[in-house]
Formats: C-alpha cells, sequence, structure tokens
C-alpha cells in the first residue's frame, strides 16, 4: 500500500519526517541527549504538564503577540537557538533557516560549530542575526570571530558556558560520531546508511558541499571534514574558564550580550554582574549534564533571582507555540527554540521552517485568546490553572 503523504503539522510530525529522511547517526545526533536521556524527556515533558487556565466572553478580537528584544521588535518572543550542524541535516541549512526567520520576523542564532560561515549566512539579508560562541583555548580565534561577527553586522552575542567538558551522548558512541563503534554502530554511521537515504545525499551529501565548520576554516586550514574539525574543537574545550573570562569577554564584545546555560540563581547574578545583558536558562537540551532538572521547573526561581536586572530567555524543551506561552507566563521575556527547527528544515527545508514558526504563532495567538490574554506584556502565572 502506497505512504500516503499528510501535511505536516506539530513538531512531532516534523520529527518523524526528519527521522525518515535523515541517515540514522544524523537523525540521532540531533535527536539525543546525554547518557539515560532522563533530562531530555523531563525538558518537553514539564512544559507539556503546565495546565492553562481557560476564560471566556473575554473580548480577544485584537492578539498582539509581538514583543522587543534588544531593541528589535519581534513577532512572537521567540528566536532559533544555534545547532551545531544544522548544514549536514539539509543544504545549506543555516541560510536556508537564516531566510525563514526574515519572512518571520524573528532573530537566527548561528552556531559556532555552523556549516554554514558568518560571511554565508549574513549574505541572505540585512536583517541582523545572532551569533553564539564558545570559549577556546585560542583567544585569538575568540577575538577573530568576535570582529568577523561585528563586520557582518552582528550586534548579539549567545556566549554558552556548559560546554566546560562534553557530556557523553551514549547514541554518538553507538553510531561511532564519538568513541569506537561496534559493528551494528559501523554500519549506522558508514557509508551504506547514507546511500540507504538518496534524498539526503543529493541534497545535502553533493549539493551541500563544502561539509565544513565554515566559521572555523580560517582556524584549522588543513581541516576538509567535520571529523577534523571536530577533532580540532575538542582540543579547544577549556575546564580553566571561569567569570573572569566572562568579564574579559564584556570587554572584547561592544553588543549585546546574552549567557546561556544557566540554572542556577547564583549563576544568573554572577553572568549580570559581570557585565551580561541576558541569560538563557538551558540545560543544553538534555545534552550535557543528564538528571538535572528541567528549564521549566527552575525558570521561575532564576526569574525572582535576576529581579528584571537583564533579559531572562529560556530553551530546552519548547515544543509549541503553548510552550512559549507557558514560559512567558513563568516569567521568561522569550524562547531559544532548538530541535523543532531542525526537524522542519530537515523534513522541508526553508518552507519547513516558516511553516513551523507561523504554527507556533498560530498556537501562541489562539491559547492566549482562550485564556483570555490579549498582550504578552500582561502575560503572567494567573493564565496558569494550578489545581
Amino acid at each position: 500500500m502506497p505512504q500516503l503523504n499528510l501535511a505536516l503539522a506539530s513538531v512531532e510530525d516534523y520529527r518523524r519526517e526528519a527521522e525518515r529522511r535523515l541517515p540514522r547517526a544524523l537523525f540521532d545526533y540531533l535527536d539525543g541527549g546525554s547518557y539515560g536521556e532522563l533530562t531530555l524527556s523531563r525538558n518537553a515533558a514539564d512544559f507539556a504538564q503546565l495546565q492553562l487556565r481557560q476564560r471566556v466572553l473575554r473580548d480577544v478580537s485584537n492578539i498582539k503577540t509581538h514583543t522587543t528584544l534588544f531593541g528589535r521588535e519581534l513577532t512572537l518572543p521567540a528566536a532559533l537557538a544555534p545547532i551545531g550542524m544544522a548544514g549536514l541535516m539539509r543544504r545549506r541549512a543555516e541560510v536556508q533557516a537564516k531566510a525563514a526567520c526574515d519572512g518571520a520576523g524573528i532573530p537566527f542564532t548561528l552556531s559556532t560549530v555552523s556549516i554554514c560561515p558568518l560571511e554565508e549566512v549574513a549574505a541572505v539579508s540585512a536583517l541582523p542575526f545572532w551569533f553564539q560562541l564558545y570559549m577556546l583555548r585560542d583567544r585569538d580565534a575568540v577575538t577573530d570571530m568576535l570582529k568577523r561577527a561585528r563586520a557582518v553586522g552582528v550586534n548579539t552575542l549567545v556566549f554558552t558556558v556548559d560546554l566546560s567538558v562534553v557530556g557523553a551522548r551514549y547514541r554518538d558512541v553507538r553510531n561511532g560520531l564519538s568513541g569506537n563503534p561496534g559493528t551494528w554502530g559501523k554500519l549506522r554511521a558508514g557509508p551504506l546508511s547514507y546511500m540507504a537515504h538518496p534524498r539526503w545525499l543529493v541534497d545535502t551529501g553533493i549539493r551541500g558541499r563544502p561539509h565544513q565548520f565554515g566559521n572555523l576554516t580560517p582556524y584549522v586550514p588543513n581541516a576538509t571534514t567535520p571529523a577534523n574539525f571536530k577533532g580540532w574543537l575538542d582540543s579547544q574545550i577549556d575546564p580553566t574558564v571561569t567569570w573572569k573570562d566572562i568579564e574579559w569577554l564584556r570587554q572584547q564584545w561592544p553588543g549585546d550580550l546574552i549567557i546561556k546555560g544557566v540554572l542556577d540563581p547564583d549563576d544568573a547574578l554572577a553572568a549580570i554582574d559581570c557585565g551580561a545583558d541576558g541569560i538563557v536558562v538551558s540545560n543544553h537540551g538534555g545534552r550535557q549534564l543528564d538528571a538535572v532538572a528541567s528549564t521549566a521547573s527552575l525558570l521561575p526561581t532564576i526569574v525572582s533571582a535576576i529581579a528584571r536586572r537583564a533579559v531572562c530567555l529560556v530553551d530546552s524543551g519548547i515544543r509549541s507555540g503553548q510552550d512559549i506561552l507557558k514560559a512567558k507566563a513563568l516569567g521568561a521575556d522569550g524562547v531559544l527554540i532548538g530541535r523543532p527547527w531542525v526537524y522542519a528544515v530537515a523534513a522541508q527545508g526553508q518552507r519547513g521552517v516558516r511553516q513551523l514558526l507561523e504554527t507556533f504563532r498560530s498556537e501562541l495567538s489562539v491559547s492566549m485568546a482562550l485564556t483570555g490574554s490579549t498582550d504578552l506584556s500582561e502575560v503572567d502565572t494567573r493564565i496558569l490553572d494550578r489545581g
């Protein structure tokens, strides 16, 4: 019986289609988390368990989903999160996602370890995007990337601080992306796996070249494959980084500075004391330290601690427009959308990301209307059903 081509509606629809289209090792890299993936599952589950309080007979004819973040008016309080190696999931995926964000009216965040470099993404349009960076041992490379980001119009830097060591991701070990795979792992990550996905092979494997970490090419001149870059990057992870290094970074970067990877109120306050303009409450999507609490459960305490001294964003577990509304109710100024946009770009390219963002906007608008909310600036815990 032929397979029916159904319209993709939810994040789970895009996820299933991405799984169908991607070689197994790439899908598991995108989909997986660290250790037993407890935190990965809790992130989405804890947002899902928050109940909304339905209110009726309110005038909801004029719903306002827009907000302003870092001086830019957005159509919804969201940005796409930085995702490493996204350009291996679809041909030049970072470029396609930037174009989709431009059309949707929200920022795109480019990862340090993207396939497309800063300059290629900037060529999409004059609209600004955000750039995510790690603290590398090679501080000259860090300084140079900051200069390159400024040169292409980036004014918002998202600095990730929860990668002083790399979490153990068992799916990547099994598939051969890290560690020494067994026979099954070699089959799942080897040439036959990629050849079994001809659409990916043509669109991304052939037409999506070069498969390099574009932002790092100047610093690793002899690298030609993602594996070459990964070896260099692993050697650059600096476990000695402290808040003093963030103070140094603040001196180097004149634009907006967001510290990503905060899970503790004291760390949130330390980030602000170092000059951060914003924080992201994040556990790296459950990819670093497993068995930590979900971001939804920690968000209210951190929001209370920082007392509006900085912009507070949240990621890890955002799977719908309703989750955006719940995050706002818990006190966040906005969210970062991670895995969902990569599922969408893997499934349908730029069109998929654009449709996903429209779905999120629609879900947010409908949920606001049915909770009697007309303006995001007025949303708080009163829209949650604590019963």
